[in-house]
């Protein structure tokens, strides 16, 4: 497939499975296409890693820790950088509520970890209500 516009990128990042192509997606500067890379199966904790990292804006970059949260292969290491991310997105005075809640349903990351993300600047009582009831339904 040649890759000319946004869109192509776009298209790419949803359907291709080879990690190596997804890797490369990883780099475009389209946050639409990091977006579509978090929410692929197919995308590596390499890749996911290095998408936790990339900045455009406060609504698609909590949309995408979001996603990083959610992703099925984003394994230790991933979940960190996306906590790390959170946590300073949260302490700016950022809402990247999703993602926390996100991240309390991921048994990966220890429970004090996520907990700790309800005490930063942005935390809202809500977020601290519902962070408690999300770590409370960890088996």
């Amino acid at each position: 497939m040649s890759v000319h516009t946004p869109a192509d990128y776009l298209e790419l990042a949803h359907a291709e499975s080879d990690s190596v192509v997804l890797h490369r997606l990883a780099r475009c500067p389209y946050p639409f296409v990091w977006q579509a890379l978090a929410a692929n199966p197919s995308t590596a904790p390499g890749t996911l890693l290095e998408l936790s990292t990339a900045r455009d804006s406060a609504w698609n970059d909590n949309r995408l820790l979001r996603l990083l949260a959610e992703h099925p292969s984003a394994d230790h290491t991933v979940l960190r950088a996306v906590r790390d991310a959170v946590a300073a997105k949260l302490a700016e005075g950022e809402r990247p509520y999703a993602a926390v809640l996100a991240l309390a349903g991921r048994t990966e990351v220890a429970a004090a970890e996520v907990r700790q993300l309800g005490t930063l600047r942005g935390a809202s009582a809500r977020l601290r209500s519902q962070l408690d009831r999300h770590l409370g339904l960890r088996t």
